[in-house]
């Protein structure tokens, strides 16, 4: 991960800390013909004293024209991971944009052992090719 802030984001809710990074993946982006590929990773740790299982998913992904996908699904990379009081999980995905550069945020959405449900946001980071000076 980068150590650039603003390339970053790191958020803490109900005691589940979620951190996010992204990098350029130039070998299978394709710029003349307006495909830029995103891959970014995700560490999702669990600071509280409770465990919770991660059910769902939700990104906005905005590129540099103002076109706006949702993504929803359940869980992540085909998992619904449970972590247990400073247990953490991390996975690697990716985001095609039509433009250069574009944002993501969204959330989770964690379950407790007694049913109740709550989102632990993804604060917004920024989908670039590179770091500019």
């Amino acid at each position: 991960m980068t150590s650039a802030t603003f390339l970053c984001s790191d958020q803490t809710t109900e005691g589940i800390r979620v951190g996010a990074a992204a990098f350029f993946l130039a070998a299978q982006s394709e710029p003349e013909e307006g495909h830029f590929a995103f891959g970014y990773r995700i560490l999702i740790k669990n600071t509280g004293c409770a465990p919770a299982t991660l059910r769902t998913r939700h990104w906005d992904i905005v590129d540099a024209a103002g076109r706006h996908e949702v993504v929803d699904g359940p869980g992540v990379v085909g998992q619904q991971p449970r972590l247990e009081p400073g247990q953490g999980f991390t996975y690697q995905s990716f985001a095609l944009l039509k433009t250069e550069w574009g944002t993501m945020e969204g959330h989770y959405t964690f379950e407790r052992d007694d049913g109740a449900t709550f989102q632990a946001p993804v604060a917004r980071f920024y989908l670039v090719p590179q770091q500019k000076a």
